[in-house]
């Protein structure tokens, strides 16, 4: 089974993860932050990863820390469970619609990590949430994950749909691009040899 444990510890956060890639889409997830649990069991439920996760930050000073050590240690969950990732598709990509919104996301866990994020937020904040922090979620991931991650919404109106369409479609590109190839028969997807 291709599962991981991380265990992240700062004066800021105290963070545990327990990753299933080939799972149910099972979760439970608690980080003090409502909108980043909702977005967080969208990536296990489209993405079909069984996830445990729990986090307490410094949220009396603001969410920041709290965001940024989540997707740390839930990108470092992926890199742990792919292992040396051989076998696998290795790019993963995916349309989500959300009502008015369209979100795209595609990832490559090529080991190289790289975030583009293009979104156009109407407001602040959406869950209480800054939105400049949805952004750093996924530049943050990418980097312990060893993964480039583009992610854009088309269009939308809402702020809070388009949270969702991507995160959603974050789920079902890491899904795509976790999935073993059995055509690969173990082999390392890189001209390369080495993810």
């Amino acid at each position: 089974m291709r599962r991981a444990e991380i265990r992240r510890e700062t004066r800021e956060t105290q963070i545990t993860v327990s990753l299933e890639l080939d799972g149910q889409g099972s979760h439970e997830i608690s980080t003090g932050l409502g909108f980043l649990d909702h977005m967080l069991s969208h990536v296990a439920v489209h993405g079909l990863f069984d996830l445990a996760l729990t986090a307490k930050g410094d949220l009396q000073i603001d969410a920041h820390h709290t965001v940024e050590d989540v997707a740390l240690a839930l990108g470092a969950a992926f890199d742990q469970a792919l292992v040396d990732r051989k076998g696998i598709v290795r790019v993963g990509a995916s349309y989500v619609p959300m009502d008015e919104t369209l979100g795209f996301v595609a990832v490559d866990l090529s080991g190289r990590p790289y975030a583009v994020v293009d979104v156009d937020w109407y407001g602040p904040a959406v869950g209480g949430v800054s939105v400049t922090l949805w952004e750093h979620f996924l530049a943050s991931f990418a980097v312990t994950a060893r993964a480039n991650v583009h992610a854009k919404v088309l269009y939308g109106r809402d702020d809070h749909h388009k949270a969702e369409a991507l995160f959603k479609a974050l789920g079902r590109a890491l899904d795509g691009a976790t999935a073993v190839d059995a055509r690969r028969r173990g082999a390392i997807p890189s001209t390369k040899g080495v993810l």
